[in-house]
């Protein structure tokens, strides 16, 4: 057919595939000028080649499907005008998302990396700038199902009403039961985040002297980690002044090998005179 492409030709000439544009037919957004009654060959005009670059170009603005058969359907220069200045502040704000994500990502690798080079399991005392973690609590029996259940409420509160995280998961155990020798009994499960007013499962850990120790391996084993941090602290003559708090540098997220993970364990503490 003279000025006519079969879908396989026009397919090849966008570089897309024939499936794309019979997509496009289905749902009304690009339909071929013939159709051929006896085998159902598609075939679209010369005349529409301008108006699949139209549609291939939003699409690669950032338009939806939907959005690019709405606006096609009566678009001018006037609506247009209007249309990619909307577009502008979705891209933009997209931006500053993935800025912080970049941010945040380069962290976590540098955090990983670091640690994981050194393998340094040795306690040590530092003075730590404050932290805010969106937490929840850990059902009894307090194990590994009930942190997963907590954990997973908070990345999906944090996801879900898009909270800032840093990719960092934890858990708190109270001392009470660090001191009974339940070291895996977490009380709540949390995600380190930024400050939000308005949630009240929101908290900030404050700037203060810390203690702590990198655990290397499974998790299970942790109590070893903790016999030694607390050791170091009545050599040290430190007192420990709150529950622990439990950071994942290197987990599930980075590694399924549990003999990989890193646990960095922390516990407020104070210097006591002798």
């Amino acid at each position: 057919m003279n000025n006519m492409f079969s879908a396989g030709e026009l397919a090849k000439m966008q570089k897309i595939s024939k499936q794309t544009l019979l997509y496009y037919d289905k749902i009304g957004l690009f339909n071929p000028s013939y159709t051929d009654p006896d085998n159902g060959y598609r075939y679209y005009s010369a005349e529409q080649l301008d108006y699949l670059d139209t549609i291939l170009i939003m699409k690669k603005i950032g338009f939806s499907l939907n959005e690019i058969k709405k606006y096609m359907k009566s678009y001018t220069t006037e609506n247009s005008i209007a249309f990619f200045h909307n577009q502008l502040s979705v891209i933009e704000k997209k931006i500053q998302e993935l800025s912080l994500i970049q941010n945040r990502l380069e962290h976590r690798c540098q955090q990983v990396e670091q640690i994981y080079s050194k393998q340094a399991s040795e306690p040590i005392i530092a003075m730590t700038d404050c932290t805010y973690i969106l937490y929840h609590e850990v059902s009894h029996p307090y194990g590994m199902k009930e942190i997963s259940i907590a954990t997973k409420k908070c990345y999906a509160q944090a996801l879900n009403h898009n909270f800032p995280i840093f990719f960092e998961c934890g858990v708190s155990v109270p001392l009470e039961r660090i001191l009974s020798g339940r070291y895996v009994e977490a009380k709540t499960a949390f995600v380190t985040t930024e400050n939000v007013p308005s949630v009240s499962n929101i908290i900030m850990l404050p700037k203060g002297l810390t203690a702590s120790i990198y655990h290397f391996g499974n998790y299970y084993d942790i109590d070893s980690s903790y016999i030694k941090l607390m050791r170091f602290c009545r050599q040290k003559n430190l007192k420990i002044i709150s529950s622990s708090y439990e950071f994942c540098i290197n987990d599930y997220i980075t590694s399924r090998y549990q003999e990989e993970f890193i646990t960095k364990i922390m516990f407020y503490v104070e210097e006591v005179s002798e």
